[in-house]
């Protein structure tokens, strides 16, 4: 079965962002690659050369809890980065899951969420497996764009950062959201990497975007939970809000994303600005 990542890619990545020195060897000019050399990371793995070359290459399926945890301490692995070790690693195990699992939907009580959020002037929106946007509220397409209104098909955090030039324009720090949204989408893969959409959405980025296809190559990953984003916005300006991610229970791969402003901020008076200028949503306009 093909997959969209490998253990072994992966492995070899992390092993080339480290510097000899930080991990207590000599950096010498010799070194004809980047990062530790296997028998190097196997050292400090505490398993055999012989055992680590199979498993990176791909001739090893198999590898205990124990051994995946001094891997992903001597690779010094963040939280995100184990995650994704560990499901990589866990893949032989799940041929018989579904290759394409069922259409994602959002229950009703989460749409009421989100328009008691519209409410309280919090931009808000549930993102699904492969970064699909699966609904958001009134404020959060006046801010970002109106996903609902494009086919199913291209309703994508993904397809939007990197192929619609409207992004470049709309976050302020647009390499940024491209890098995370990038290593989203990694995750993402780690856990279903046989999804033929996904395999579909990754080759579309990779013909499309060559900064999709450098930052694909990189094998970062991330799990956003919290943090700030800048908007040029073309009617409110500028404005920084701060968001936080929370999964919705009862439901797999479904994170709502809550985004807010302080009470009395310029941030705060952009985003009431915002949602008296966007159209109802009842609106056919």
């Amino acid at each position: 079965m093909h997959h969209l990542v490998t253990l072994g890619e992966f492995l070899r990545a992390a092993r080339a962002r480290l510097e000899p020195a930080d991990a207590g060897f000599p950096a010498t000019a010799r070194r004809r690659v980047a990062g530790l050399r296997r028998e190097e990371l196997a050292q400090l793995a505490g398993v055999s050369v012989d055992y680590y070359t199979r498993l990176e290459q791909g001739r090893s399926r198999s590898a205990s809890r124990a051994v995946l945890d001094s891997l992903a301490s001597a690779l010094r692995l963040d939280d995100a980065e184990r995650v994704h070790l560990f499901d990589l690693a866990a893949r032989p195990e799940r041929v018989h899951r579904p290759s394409s699992p069922r259409r994602q939907r959002v229950a009703p009580v989460v749409e009421q969420v989100l328009a008691r959020l519209d409410a309280a002037y919090c931009p808000a929106f549930v993102l699904g497996r492969r970064t699909d946007v699966l609904a958001g509220n009134h404020l959060a397409t006046a801010l970002i764009t109106d996903f609902a209104a494009l086919p199913e098909h291209e309703r994508n955090q993904a397809r939007f950062v990197f192929l619609d030039p409207y992004a470049r324009e709309l976050y302020a720090d647009w390499e940024g959201v491209a890098a995370d949204t990038a290593a989203m989408l990694r995750m993402d893969a780690g856990r279903h990497g046989a999804d033929p959409e996904l395999s579909e959405l990754v080759g579309d980025l990779s013909r499309q975007s060559p900064v999709f296809r450098r930052l694909w190559a990189d094998q970062r990953v991330t799990e956003r939970t919290e943090g700030t984003k800048t908007y040029h916005h073309p009617v409110v300006g500028e404005l920084t809000v701060t968001y936080q991610a929370m999964s919705v229970a009862g439901e797999e791969d479904q994170t709502l994303f809550v985004y807010t402003a302080p009470d009395g901020t310029a941030d705060d008076t952009a985003l009431r600005l915002l949602a008296t200028w966007a159209p109802s949503p009842a609106s056919p306009d």
